[in-house]
């Protein structure tokens, strides 16, 4: 199992539409094959500067590969993230037993 997830702050401001299209076009990443228990997070720490966070469960790098390469992922990227995003962090764990 694959724990992707991604800290991020974005350039619209908070409530925008913008901000709420963005959202929208993450949440299509779900209907990827593999892809599994997406969340959208928003920060509320004060401890660190990014605003958002999402989150993704894969069963197997396989699954987390063919994520990556899925066009949809890549368009999502190309359309939004490249444009969207200021600043980001990514973070892939997998479970230590």
């Amino acid at each position: 199992m694959i724990q992707h997830s991604v800290i991020f702050s974005l350039k619209h401001a908070p409530g925008s539409m913008l901000e709420l299209a963005f959202f929208e076009a993450v949440r299509q990443l779900a209907t990827i094959p593999g892809v599994g228990q997406l969340s959208c997070l928003r920060q509320i720490s004060a401890k660190n500067q990014f605003a958002f966070g999402l989150s993704m469960v894969f069963a197997s790098q396989d699954e987390y590969d063919q994520y990556n390469q899925h066009p949809l992922h890549q368009a999502f990227v190309e359309q939004h993230w490249i444009n969207e995003v200021t600043e980001f962090m990514e973070i892939d764990f997998q479970p230590m037993d």
